[in-house]
């Protein structure tokens, strides 16, 4: 959801032309997630995708992040497409960021019935040769990363709805020992790392979380290693349990920690305020019981922004599920997050209803001269910066009322010290000259 709808009209040379501008987001003055979490004596984390740890989007994962979870890259299917060979490029990639950046690295997912190589579950498996692979699999990946990996989540979606297993290839081929023969394997490949149980719709009180319970209970009484249970939490707006924390304290009672490990909040789009709102409060509700429960170490986010989101392709119709937008903007929710962590930082006001209106007011053979219109209705400014990027070779020679830079193409206006405040019902324009030749098309405009 980006903060502000697109309003755009080409027309002509001199005639205002209405613009998609973004919300100021003053975010580097933000105290980092990781440092409020840390004050906290929590983890906050981010899934991530490896060839996207760059830019705006690695920026954001190294400085607001305490820990990485790949969302694919150590799953059965990425490490090992063909029985024998290997894929650790992007998962060492991830790894490697985390080391660089001070994070921890959530392993995910070990013995999971999705993505699976086409090998393994095309094939005719006796329970010994079953038993074997997985073995081998898990001592394989485990090893690989001894020593640098916080926690696994070993065992993933292990139960259907009302509490029975899951059937699988591993349930079916294993039975449910599996489980328990899983965390031994990894326990023996990497003794210092934490290991989950990982599951969906098991957040709050509940048929599926009680299995769950029965389930660590009897783990930890067969001296099965168990260090924790991981609680995705996939929620839908306005729809987080009202026994979360109630839940989360019954897991650590029984002696073991508790992460959130997949926290996102969708919304039927179109997002709008009174939505990003309810989805603020949500995320600030589950992160404030995670808060209140010393054993629950962990908040991830199953992914940080709008545009890295598993959430539009998996439920038409739904998205906006993340603490920021599609352009790396923060959200509402982003406060939420830090409010419960004990942040006094508050969201800069919607700017819904802001527009910027570019229109040429008079042009000669070689020049011409330009105005920018900022108006506000329903929302309010506090300061404001125009960017735009100009296509045939125009430069801006002169410029009043705002700051105007102009590097090649790309052309920066922010407000004077006079004018930064635009309130509701309000506007403030800004001029300048500027030469061409050949043709003057106008620009797109946004404000960031």
């Amino acid at each position: 959801m980006r903060s502000l709808r697109t309003a755009l009209s080409l027309a002509s040379l001199v005639t205002g032309a209405l613009m998609l501008f973004t919300a100021p987001a003053a975010h580097a003055a933000d105290t980092p997630l990781r440092d409020l979490a840390a004050a906290k004596g929590k983890i906050v984390g981010t899934a991530v995708t490896g060839s996207k740890l760059t830019g705006t989007y690695g920026d954001i994962a190294g400085a607001q992040f305490s820990s990485l979870t790949p969302g694919n890259a150590m799953k059965w299917g990425s490490v090992e497409p063909t029985q024998g060979s290997f894929n650790w490029t992007e998962a060492d990639q991830i790894v490697a960021f985390a080391e660089a950046h001070g994070q921890q690295v959530r392993g995910h997912t070990l013995v999971w019935h999705n993505q699976n190589p086409s090998w393994l579950t095309n094939g005719s498996w006796t329970s010994a040769q079953l038993s074997s692979l997985l073995q081998n699999h898990i001592s394989t990946e485990v090893g690989r990363y001894k020593g640098r990996i916080a926690a696994w989540d070993v065992v993933n979606e292990p139960f259907n709805e009302d509490g029975t297993y899951r059937s699988t290839l591993w349930y079916n081929g294993l039975g449910a020992d599996y489980i328990a023969n899983a965390l031994t394997w990894a326990h023996a490949a990497d003794p210092a790392a934490k290991l989950y149980i990982n599951d969906y719709n098991v957040e709050g009180v509940n048929a599926k979380s009680t299995a769950l319970y029965n389930l660590v209970k009897s783990l930890k009484d067969r001296g099965v290693p168990i260090d924790g249970v991981g609680l995705q939490a996939h929620l839908i707006l306005g729809q987080v349990p009202s026994t979360l924390q109630q839940n989360i304290q019954r897991f650590a009672d029984l002696g073991v920690d508790v992460a959130i490990t997949e926290l996102d909040v969708r919304m039927a789009l179109p997002a709008d305020s009174a939505k990003l709102a309810q989805q603020a409060a949500d995320y600030k509700s589950v992160v404030a019981a995670c808060v209140a429960v010393a054993r629950c170490v962990n908040v991830t986010v199953w992914g940080f922004a709008d545009s890295d989101s598993w959430v539009p392709s998996t439920f038409p119709g739904y998205g906006a599920a993340t603490p920021y937008d599609d352009n790396y903007a923060p959200k509402p929710a982003y406060y939420g997050i830090a409010e419960a962590l004990g942040g006094t930082t508050t969201p800069p006001p919607s700017t819904d209803g802001c527009t910027a209106a570019y229109s040429v007011t008079n042009q000669w053979s070689t020049g011409f001269t330009g105005e920018v219109r900022i108006a506000c209705s329903g929302a309010s400014l506090s300061s404001w910066k125009v960017n735009w990027t100009y296509g045939a070779g125009q430069q801006v020679t002169q410029a009043w009322n705002a700051t105007c830079t102009q590097s090649g193409a790309a052309v920066t206006c922010a407000n004077a010290s006079y004018n930064g405040t635009v309130p509701d019902g309000g506007s403030v324009t800004f001029g300048f000259n500027g030469s061409w030749s050949g043709s003057n098309p106008v620009p797109t405009v946004t404000l960031g």
